[in-house]
């Protein structure tokens, strides 16, 4: 079984910074990808922030181009996203999708989320 858990969020102002963690767990035999989304209201499509893949190439897409980067951590297992001059429009649930092969089965498992609220 994989675990995924994310922390980090808060509360913060506008032009501030923060820094997710998303911690993979659990009989896992190779992580192939990690991904951040964002959700900015119940009910909104999950929307991809960032991507790592296993090999560390990265992938935004043009909306996340600049304000925020992925990385990893001292392990594989441990993958941050540094965000940067936070914008009020960026609240919501921040949730980690990692891609993960475990035992015979390769599948995306999801965290719970944490909130990010940013003031203006």
């Amino acid at each position: 079984q994989v675990q995924v858990a994310e922390s980090g969020g808060g509360l913060v102002q506008a032009g501030g910074s923060l820094r997710l963690t998303c911690e993979v767990s659990g009989n896992i035999q190779r992580i192939n990808r990690v991904a951040w989304y964002r959700q900015q209201a119940p009910g909104q499509p999950r929307e991809l922030l960032a991507r790592i893949e296993s090999g560390d190439s990265t992938y935004y897409p043009d909306s996340a181009t600049g304000r925020f980067a992925i990385s990893r951590g001292d392990t594989i297992n441990t993958v941050y996203l540094q965000m940067n001059n936070l914008k009020p429009e960026d609240t919501g649930d921040y949730y980690c999708k990692a891609n993960v092969l475990a035992g015979w089965n390769t599948g995306n498992t999801w965290g719970q989320g944490t909130q990010v609220t940013v003031s203006a």
